[in-house]
Order: structure tokens, then C-alpha cells, then sequence
């Protein structure tokens, strides 16, 4: 076992755990090996809107290699699963001798940059029926199998709309025979079909995390 898997901790990721408090101090990175992180813009009346979602192909903290110590966003568990953490100050040692993780890890802090820089463009021009197309995408790729459980009360926080609005979205997708969406679980049926259903974004993001591998 090399220096870094011997510092690596397993940890449980519990649905609406919430990891990381806006610009509150950050002890550890996650390396997600199952689940769904999401990283959230938090507003000053409370509400959220998802900036980027991290599943196994990537790590959440990637701003500590570059010396940040906070973050202004929350991290959320939004599917449940397992990661493996590392103490920040073992993060930060590890990279000054590693140059190989180093740019592993720089490599995947573009792909999440690009990611959250769409994810915004993406909310400001697009449809509800494209974000949230776009989103469950996202989402697919990184659990395992064709079913979540997502209620309309997380995707309201997430994409930062009503529950109405989510409902009239997911009724619509549903129409297509994309999904089947009942009582907060979701289940792809036309993968394919969600992605014409999706804008050009998730087809962008996806480019960036494929040049990863």
C-alpha cells in the first residue's frame, strides 16, 4: 500500500449530510468511492442552488491543494454511499512530494471548474425541463444502477425553483417515457431519451470528466 491509499479513512455519506458549512474551517478532503456530493451556492435567506455535483470520479476540497482554508459553499450528501477522507495538512504534503497526484488532482479541479461555470450558464438561459434533464444525467452517472431516491423538495433546493415547477418538469419527462418518477424515487427508463430532453450542457460537462480517463 502506497503512502497515500495508507492515509486514506473510510466514512459512510448519509443522505442530507451536510460535510462542509459555508466559510467555515475544512479538516478533511473526500474521495467519494460510492454517493453523490453536491456543492451548494448558499444565500442569505437561507436559500440554495447546486453550483456542481462529485461522485467517484473525483474529490471534494480540491481548492485546499491551492491553499484555500474555507469554502463559501456547502457540501450536501445528495445520494448516499461511501468516501474515504484525508486529513487536509496530509492532503497538502502528499502533492508537495507527489507530482503525479498533483496534476491528477489539478486535472479534475479544471474538469469541477468547467462543471460549475456551465451548471451556471446552464440556469440562467435554459429551460426547467432541460436543467432538470441535465441534472438527473449527472446524477445517473455517478450511482450505480437506473433508480435514486430524490425528492421534489431536494430538486427545488437544488435547481433553485418551486416544487411546482418541479412537478410540471418532471410530469413532462415523464410524458416522454424518460423517467418514471413517483413518491421522491426516480427511475431512468430512456437514457438516451433524457438526453435529448437535456440542453448542450450536460453533453459539455461530460466531455471535460471523459478527457479525465
Amino acid at each position: 500500500m502506497g503512502e497515500f491509499e495508507s492515509k486514506l479513512r473510510p466514512v459512510e455519506l448519509e443522505f442530507g449530510q451536510v460535510i462542509y458549512e459555508p466559510n467555515q474551517p475544512v479538516d478533511y478532503a473526500y474521495f467519494p468511492t460510492a454517493g453523490v456530493i453536491s456543492l451548494l451556492a448558499a444565500f442569505e435567506d437561507g436559500s440554495t442552488v447546486e453550483a456542481g455535483v462529485i461522485g467517484s470520479e473525483g474529490v471534494l476540497g480540491t481548492w485546499l491543494v491551492m491553499g484555500a482554508e474555507t469554502t463559501p459553499h456547502q457540501a450536501l450528501v445528495q445520494s448516499p454511499g461511501h468516501a474515504l477522507k484525508l486529513a487536509v495538512r496530509e492532503l497538502r504534503a502528499l502533492v508537495q512530494n507527489d507530482g503525479e497526484l498533483l496534476t491528477t488532482v489539478l486535472r479534475y479541479a479544471n474538469a469541477f471548474f468547467n462543471q460549475v461555470a456551465q451548471t451556471a450558464a446552464c440556469n440562467r438561459v435554459h429551460k426547467l425541463e432541460q436543467r432538470l434533464a441535465r441534472w438527473l444525467l449527472l446524477t445517473h452517472d455517478r450511482v450505480n444502477g437506473d433508480e435514486f431516491q430524490l425528492t421534489q423538495d431536494f430538486i427545488s433546493r437544488m435547481l433553485a425553483v418551486r416544487r411546482a415547477g418541479v412537478s410540471v418538469a418532471a410530469s413532462s419527462l415523464r410524458q416522454m417515457r424518460a423517467i418514471d418518477y413517483q413518491r421522491g424515487n426516480v427511475v431512468v427508463l430512456d437514457r438516451i431519451g433524457l438526453e435529448r430532453a437535456s440542453c448542450e450542457c450536460y453533453q459539455v460537462v461530460k466531455t471535460q470528466y471523459d478527457r479525465l480517463t
